[in-house]
């Protein structure tokens, strides 16, 4: 399979219509699937119908979808309802959040994030595939049977920032998806992490998408203004914290300057001439990603959904492989 260029919407619309010139983005030009990350105004299956139903059937992808927001049938029939609006695959990307928002949700984290994970897929695959599913797990209980239905196949992935996730993801998830994650952290900790479990478990190789944050430099940007932007919030999560440490660039909340200036140096945020930009996505390709996803929600957030789409078209011009 031929690496491919997707479009993150780089943004959390208030209406379903802003979605839309970032579908007809995809539909119109080289970029291969449009992704939403969990949303918190609306919900992004909602938003991907709305597009489908206007005419821009394309590809998507929820990157991720919080588990505890939803019980697994329910995915399982929103990402269904998605590939049948959409007359595309649909990749269903779920993350079980950090501990702070499992508490907040359902009350406390979950006692076994892995094992959550394993029996939340497990559910979801099973009733994608229109068996009975019968579990009875330390974390999700389903006991259920979806309707059959045709539509095109939902692949499940799971958000994956450090090796156990990976081989979670290798054995059970049919694509893995990072965040913030150095080329280089892909190709030595999480690439082999993904192999391990997929022979481990006797099945191929999971897809690799990488969700990966950028800009076009300009005398004018302020790159603090722009990584905050965009990722201020994962900058102080434990698990995000972990991985970009074991990625070898150290994070200070108390020095967002220097942390961002550290950021940009080990490769988890983009920055550069729009040729540059094609270089490094490129670099991300060579390490072993399948998929790589340009994420503009710095530029988005800063300067408007305009400009990041405009940005988006350059990068896309740059980049395609």
């Amino acid at each position: 399979m031929m690496p491919s260029l997707s479009v993150l919407l780089p943004m959390m619309p208030s209406r379903h219509e802003q979605i839309l010139s970032f579908a007809a983005l995809v539909q119109w030009t080289s970029a291969h699937r449009l992704w939403q990350g969990q949303a918190l105004a609306l919900d992004p299956h909602h938003g991907f119908v709305f597009a489908a139903a206007a005419g821009f059937r394309v590809p998507m992808g929820s990157g991720v979808s919080l588990m505890p927001l939803r019980h697994p049938h329910e995915a399982a029939v929103h990402a269904r309802s998605v590939a049948v609006a959409s007359g595309h695959p649909f990749v269903a990307g779920i993350g079980p959040g950090g501990i702070d928002f499992q508490r907040s949700i359902i009350g406390a984290p979950y006692a076994g994030q892995l094992t959550a994970v394993r029996e939340y897929v497990t559910a979801m695959r099973g009733l994608l595939d229109g068996e009975e599913v019968n579990l009875d797990g330390d974390h999700f209980t389903v006991h259920d049977l979806l309707p059959p239905l045709p539509t095109p196949p939902v692949e499940i992935g799971l958000g994956v920032l450090r090796p156990g996730m990976a081989r979670l993801a290798g054995e059970v998830a049919d694509v893995a998806i990072t965040w913030l994650t150095p080329a280089s952290y892909l190709r030595d900790v999480i690439v082999p992490a993904l192999r391990e479990g997929a022979e481990r478990a006797g099945r191929p190789l999971p897809r690799l998408v990488a969700m990966v944050p950028m800009f076009v430099a300009d005398p004018d940007r302020d790159p603090t203004r722009l990584v905050l932007q965009s990722n201020a919030g994962h900058l102080m999560l434990p698990h995000y914290v972990d991985m970009l440490t074991r990625a070898g660039i150290e994070i200070d909340p108390q020095q967002p300057v220097e942390t961002v200036k550290r950021v940009i140096a080990g490769g988890a945020f983009l920055t550069g001439a729009p040729e540059e930009l094609g270089r490094q996505i490129g670099e991300f390709h060579a390490a072993g990603v399948d998929e790589v996803v340009i994420n503009l929600t710095g530029v988005a957030g800063a300067y408007g959904p305009q400009a990041a789409l405009v940005e988006l078209e350059t990068i896309l011009g740059q980049a395609t492989p």
